[in-house]
């Protein structure tokens, strides 16, 4: 297993964010390992406004020690105003091989849900079974834009193989949990080709699946008939989801 590199502190924990995926956030982890390469919003916010000042330093995640401290504090006074806490915005609640992470993250989950606080999470890691014993409510999701593990080494080139990460979803969604995928950013063909068909088909048990576009890339914008390919496969996917029962999301600005 990997260890973190280092510890900090913050004055704070809980923030509103305007994601689908719950009306707060928490990111208990400074920088992530994963180190992908889409590119990376977070790292590219980062680096903007000076809190990281390069690629390198993004990979060695510091864990926020005081993370269960600020809960302490910031759950009684927000949990009227939450309706779920997000893990995580900025980096990853279960970063791969890195234990010391996936405790935090448990026991943050275990306390939001002790208040009766639902939390969603996404990860790009390997979720535990030990997920199973929390409130029912949660949902746990991981991200999956392809099937070949040469394009993951090359873009998510330190994050969970691919089949690792379906194999805990579809554990964690056998236990009775709640599962979901997030098929974003979807690259375009001049970046991987590939069938969008097999990639739902490895995760046809779950219950939710959102897709969107890759942003931020000139690959992609370079693209000639980037726009039909994503409303095509914005199509593809809800054409799947409603054929199978599961519930879907296009994200905004991927299709019209």
């Amino acid at each position: 297993m990997k260890q973190v590199a280092g510890y900090v502190t913050r004055k704070s924990m809980l923030y509103v964010t305007g994601v689908e995926y719950g009306n707060y956030t928490m990111n208990h982890v400074q920088g992530c390992a994963h180190g992908c390469l889409y590119p990376c919003y977070a790292f590219m916010m980062k680096k903007r406004f000076g809190q990281v000042s390069s690629y390198e330093e993004w990979l060695k995640p510091y864990l926020v020690s005081n993370t269960l401290e600020l809960l302490d504090s910031e759950i009684p006074r927000l949990k009227d105003k939450i309706e779920s806490v997000h893990l995580c915005f900025t980096t990853d609640p279960f970063m791969y091989e890195y234990d010391e992470i996936a405790e935090m993250s448990i026991a943050a989950i275990r306390k939001l849900n002790s208040a009766g606080i639902k939390c969603t999470v996404l990860t790009k890691g390997v979720l535990p079974n030990s997920l199973a014993a929390l409130s029912p409510e949660n949902e746990y999701g991981i991200t999956l834009v392809s099937l070949d593990e040469g394009f993951r080494k090359e873009i998510e080139p330190f994050s969970a193989p691919y089949g690792e990460r379906i194999d805990a979803l579809r554990s964690l969604h056998a236990l009775g949990c709640r599962t979901w995928v997030s098929v974003e950013p979807y690259p375009t063909p001049n970046i991987i080709q590939q069938d969008l068909g097999k990639i739902l088909e490895a995760v046809k048990f779950t219950g939710r699946i959102i897709f969107g576009r890759t942003n931020y890339s000139k690959r992609v914008s370079s693209y000639v008939g980037h726009k039909k390919f994503y409303a095509d496969a914005a199509r593809e996917v809800i054409n799947f989801c409603n054929e199978r029962g599961i519930t879907y999301h296009i994200k905004k600005g991927t299709a019209k």
